[in-house]
């Protein structure tokens, strides 16, 4: 059954966009309202250079996952995905390794909200890329950085710290949460506080009048440049943000309007987002596998001499030029921007955007700069369009009925009491029946490395192990043998447990991955497809497990001659083109060689024609060998003879 408020939720809100119905009646949550389980926002789709659709593909919600250890729901399997590398996730299995309760998602905002500005994360291909600029340690997450706060703040030398720091409370959180009766009894709006001026944000209780003057209508794009991108002069490009991310030697900057371009798709409104400007910038500066940028190393380290320091020394400069001349082109967009986020990686980058440098436009103590406060990843224009969308897409949040319950019910007393600082404790002594679990994860974990298939066989028979063995201490990604075994890509060893050994390939690890899924290779899913039709149907439920088809060992010999039979094809085509290349090179090559002797012989002659010589070179033959009086006295012969023909046909005439 639908309940009221529902029609609101159907695409994602847009904090410059939101329905009358809604705006007319929202009002600001206290702080002790705020929920405590959030529901996380649908993913981003990917970005195009123009526009970042802030609407979801579909028009309602969709079936939804969960993750069981953060206790989130989930509209699909790609937001499960993404929710499994998100910092909360990896607290949170932190939190269980202590033998601690997770936290909500509004909990771990409160966490990380006195941290600094969060630290750029990276792509699929982070492990080539380390943006740190400041030394030769990789850079640190927003959860590393949480957890090494918590180990300070738990330490005795810091408890007195730590009780200062209750008292005096744990500061603003970064969201502003939102009710309003036309939404379920259960659900909370949220708008990140960063997207309101200091004045705004001084004063709360206004906030929701503030929030209605932002509304704005549709407008249509401002005409550009066809270089550049730069509006034309005279265009109103309306309410805008400036975007920029800088570090490792990448850079993105982006001039994007406030206000939604509204399309239609299937007969329904689309928001989209208009961007102004856009540019990017990457130079090679940062040394690899070292970390750090070249001036960083100089300066701590004294100048190095070697090719490849010069070209990182060279290319900081023109970065350098490049971004400042680039802020100095925007400059009349930027001194206009309502607001500025920036994230500037390690002191050089800071350098190049807030100088002091002369002529510079952006500057530490303007009012309108901001951090972004969420992870970031490598500077991108994708990455800056996500941003803009995380920042402006409002959040919503569900709270179950004991929640409900708990916040209805009378409090005892209206000043919380502050418990006192918690002494660290030993951790508890292992049972000997963890002890020898220990002992033979330790074992099965090093022959399953070394691929001792009879070790391991005889291994489990003699200690008379378990087809549900899962290590100790819990492993959360390979937690059994099978999961170890495929996610190493050794085929003969999954087979092997899987035939002889009776491992259960249905069991999931943590993150709800069965050992089908952690195979990388085709050779270990076949060898679980071979286990299928080798055991048979009936022996585990091979669905659940995520197996395909049954394979047998005829199928798989019979598609790897086929494969072989392709090859060879391949293999004779590649030769044939290759032998056809070379012949048309070759007779190009010797049309080349007749047309070049052509030339040089005279048009229209043939090649094996003898060439006709010339007075001067019968003269050089006939004089060739001999001394110079010789040359000269057969010269004065020559002339007289020549004299003598002149001036007979002088008389002659």
């Amino acid at each position: 059954m639908a309940q009221k408020g529902d029609h609101l939720l159907q695409r994602p809100l847009y904090v410059f966009d939101l329905p009358e119905e809604l705006l007319s009646t929202i009002t600001l949550k206290n702080r002790n309202d705020r929920p405590t389980q959030e529901t996380p926002s649908r993913p981003d789709t990917p970005a195009s250079d123009s526009a970042e659709r802030l609407e979801s593909e579909d028009g309602g919600p969709a079936k939804a996952t969960s993750c069981n250890l953060c206790g989130l729901g989930f509209a699909s399997v790609a937001e499960q995905r993404n929710h499994v590398r998100s910092d909360l996730h990896g607290y949170n299995l932190k939190q269980k390794i202590k033998g601690q309760k997770p936290v909500g998602e509004a909990d771990f905002e409160k966490l990380i909200g006195d941290l600094d500005e969060s630290i750029s994360g990276s792509e699929s291909s982070e492990s080539e890329d380390n943006e740190e600029e400041g030394g030769t340690k990789p850079k640190e997450s927003t959860l590393s950085a949480l957890l090494k706060k918590q180990a300070k703040i738990s330490s005795p030398q810091f408890d007195e710290f730590a009780s200062k720091r209750k008292q005096r409370g744990s500061g603003k959180p970064p969201m502003l949460w939102f009710t309003s009766p036309s939404l379920p009894n259960n659900i909370s709006i949220g708008i990140y506080r960063a997207i309101f001026s200091v004045n705004e944000q001084a004063e709360e209780g206004h906030i929701v009048e503030t929030l209605r003057n932002k509304q704005l209508p549709p407008t249509q794009s401002p005409k550009v440049k066809a270089e550049g991108g730069v509006p034309l002069p005279g265009t109103d490009i309306g309410p805008h943000y400036f975007l920029c991310m800088i570090g490792g030697g990448h850079f993105a900057a982006m001039i994007i309007a406030l206000a939604p371009k509204v399309g239609k798709k299937a007969g329904q409104d689309e928001r989209s987002a208009t961007v102004i400007a856009h540019k990017t910038f990457h130079r090679y500066t940062t040394r690899r596998k070292q970390g750090g940028a070249q001036s960083a190393n100089d300066a701590a380290k004294g100048a190095a001499h070697s090719a490849g320091s010069s070209l990182r020394r060279y290319n900081e400069a023109a970065l350098n030029t490049e971004v400042r001349e680039l802020l100095q082109s925007w400059k009349t967009m930027i001194d206009t921007a309502e607001l500025i986020f920036i994230r500037a990686t390690g002191s050089t980058s800071r350098r190049t955007l807030f100088g002091p440098y002369e002529g510079q436009v952006l500057r530490n103590n303007d009012p309108r700069n901001r951090g972004f406060p969420f992870t970031t990843r490598r500077a991108t224009q994708k990455e800056l369009m996500r941003a803009f969308v995380e920042l402006t897409r409002v959040k919503q949040s569900t709270m179950d009925e004991a929640a409900l319950a708990a916040l209805d019910a009378p409090q005892p007393s209206s000043t919380p009491t502050i418990p006192p600082p918690s002494k660290p404790t030993n951790p508890p002594k292992p049972s000997k029946e963890e002890e020898a679990t220990a002992l033979h994860s330790s074992q099965i974990t090093s022959i399953i490395k070394r691929s001792k298939i009879p070790a391991l066989l005889n291994y489990l028979k003699t200690n008379d192990i378990s087809s549900t063995f899962t290590f100790f201490p819990a492993n959360h990604h390979t937690p059994t043998p099978l999961h170890l075994a495929a996610s190493l890509n050794a085929a003969p060893t999954v087979n092997a447990l899987l035939t002889k050994a009776g491992a259960d390939p249905t069991t999931m690890n943590d993150d709800a991955r069965t050992p089908f899924s952690l195979a990388g290779d085709r050779a270990t899913r076949d060898a679980f497809r071979l286990a299928r039709s080798e055991l048979g149907e009936a022996a585990w439920d091979w669905e659940k497990a995520g197996v395909p088809a049954p394979l047998t060992t005829s199928q798989i010999a019979k598609r790897e001659a086929q494969e072989k039979v392709e090859k060879a094809a391949e293999d004779k085509a590649e030769a044939e083109r290759r032998k056809a290349e070379t012949e048309r090179l070759r007779k190009e090559g010797e049309e080349e060689n007749r047309k070049r002797m052509e030339k040089r012989l005279g048009k229209g002659k043939a090649l094996g024609a003898v060439p006709v010589k010339t007075g001067a070179e019968k003269r050089e033959e006939e004089t060739r060998g001999l001394t110079p009086e010789a040359r000269a006295r057969m010269e004065r012969e020559r002339r007289a003879r020549a004299a003598e023909e002149r001036m007979k046909r002088l008389q002659g005439n």
